[in-house]
């Protein structure tokens, strides 16, 4: 149990990464992981885009928002994942949202996103979880059909700095005891 405490509080954003390609094997390990991932129903709502294409994923680079320190990476990853969703698929039952959130997807592909950066951080891999950039357009870059969005791009790689974890709230900051508001734990 410590030692996936180990992986989950290890796990940094890494915008660098040395100039090797990723494994084929650390690569197929990661996406079985990602199968596995828990989902609404079992309804798997995802697909994975595995970006290796240089011009590629420098085109993805330019969609991403003015300033986003994540630009110069999904340009010179190795790989960035374009993870990607069915919309009305998860949360939903015989086309009726199931609850008041309406679409699950968004929770499931966090889900599938927290599973493939702890995966790939037990590998000795970095990631960087990447959400403000043109969503449209990356969709139409990578051809997704009608009824699929591009939720998040993961640029992929071997990390060469090892940031610092950055200050958490305590756990007595954000548990309550059977109401809202009672602390003590």
């Amino acid at each position: 149990m410590e030692r996936f405490l180990d992986i989950v509080t290890g796990r940094r954003s890494i915008r660098r990464f040395e100039n090797r390609q990723v494994d084929e094997d650390k690569l197929a390990h990661i996406l079985e992981a990602a199968r596995w991932t828990p989902s609404w129903a079992n309804s798997q709502c995802w697909e994975v885009i595995v970006v290796k294409e240089p011009e590629l994923k420098a085109e993805m680079s330019t969609l991403l928002s003015p300033k986003n320190p994540a630009t110069l990476v999904v340009a010179q990853s190795p790989i960035t994942l374009a993870l990607c969703a069915a919309i009305q698929k998860s949360g939903y039952y015989k086309g009726e949202p199931s609850t008041k959130f309406g679409d699950w997807l968004m929770y499931d592909m966090g889900l599938l996103t927290q599973t493939i950066c702890l995966t790939a951080h037990n590998l000795g891999l970095g990631t960087v979880i990447v959400g403000a950039f043109q969503h449209d357009k990356v969709k139409s870059l990578l051809q997704l059909p009608d009824g699929y969005e591009v939720v998040t791009l993961l640029p992929l790689g071997y990390p060469d700095h090892a940031p610092s974890g950055p200050k958490r709230r305590e756990v007595k900051e954000f548990v309550h005891r059977d109401r809202f508001g009672n602390k003590k734990v």
